[in-house]
């Protein structure tokens, strides 16, 4: 199948059997809606909104930690302590966008970036959902929410590679695919390179990851490519990639070679299904940002989560 090369595209790729599970999926929602209407109830109803934050947390020796209770959390809004009135410490589903660097810088390495990526993919738990993408001079996206590991591996493989690097578009778009699902929601994005041909940029981007309660995981790659004969130029991954991660409580990772990607994508699915999700009713509906900070109580072991969020009961009516 081949695709129009055309700045500003963004692309569904749908594969034939997620047109066959749709087609399922649409003559079960008509005898199943009225069920899930009657038993779905609002997670925020006036007067009891709360603050949601997914939490990861490690030790010392950067390992996850499982198993803790409610009173080893302490979460700060604005530098004073709340009561942590939302606690779970099971495993919960997520619904992520994997979406790819396919430029031209990566080449040589595609097919193990593919390789790498199915690792993900093959650890997700029967009710995690995901969708597969790739970005360069287009944007391109399997098309369908699934959980069918064989379907994102064969729309991984789908895939096409084109020259400049639409990094931020790329994010920014999968951030948009997420915005109406409730839950654990993430971008995970690997590159390994800085953005080139991006409409959006950093800032929006990462105004709208907030505005959304998305998590974004990066993978960033130092790689090289050839500039002429005997002339190599060493990329780095863009530099927004850690401030991103870090301030909507996702990881980064910043590999030096092609055989770490495999354990990273591991560790990313790995990190997902850990996530503690703690609460907070806020004082105030003031309609400013707030700063957050989670502690842990024991020495040594270090959360992370978001680190603001706006006061506002529309923005928090995504949350849990």
């Amino acid at each position: 199948m081949q695709f129009p090369v055309t700045s500003g595209w963004v692309i569904r790729l749908v594969t034939p059997r997620l047109i066959v599970a749709a087609l399922l999926v649409g003559v079960a929602a008509t005898g199943s809606s009225l069920v899930r209407a009657q038993q779905q109830t609002p997670t925020f109803r006036s007067g009891t909104q709360f603050v949601p934050l997914f939490t990861t947390v490690l030790d010392p020796q950067g390992r996850l930690v499982p198993d803790l209770d409610r009173d080893q959390f302490t979460i700060l809004d604005n530098g004073k302590p709340q009561n942590v009135t939302v606690f779970e410490n099971d495993t919960q589903p997520f619904t992520a966008v994997v979406t790819l660097d396919f430029s031209a810088s990566m080449t040589a390495n595609i097919d193990r970036l593919k390789q790498a990526t199915e690792q993900f993919l093959i650890r997700m738990l029967p009710a995690d959902k995901a969708q597969v993408g790739a970005f360069s001079d287009k944007i391109q996206f399997s098309g369908t929410f699934t959980s069918d590991r064989d379907d994102l591996i064969g729309a991984l493989r789908d895939l096409q590679f084109g020259n400049p690097t639409r990094l931020y578009d790329a994010i920014y778009e999968s951030i948009d695919l997420l915005a109406d699902h409730d839950g654990r929601k993430v971008v995970v994005a690997f590159t390994d390179g800085d953005d080139t041909a991006s409409h959006r940029g950093f800032g929006g981007t990462l105004d709208y990851a907030r505005e959304k309660d998305v998590m974004i995981y990066s993978i960033g790659l130092e790689s090289e490519i050839m500039l002429a004969p005997g002339r190599m130029q060493r990329t780095r991954p863009d530099r927004g990639l850690k401030k991103l991660s870090e301030e909507t409580g996702g990881g980064y990772f910043e590999l030096k070679k092609t055989d770490d990607l495999g354990p990273t994508f591991t560790r990313v699915v790995q990190e997902l299904h850990s996530l503690y999700t703690i609460g907070f009713n806020p004082a105030a509906l003031d309609g400013k940002e707030h700063k957050l900070e989670v502690r842990m109580k024991q020495p040594g072991m270090i959360a992370r989560a978001r680190r603001s969020y706006v006061a506002t009961a529309e923005r928090l009516s995504g949350g849990k």
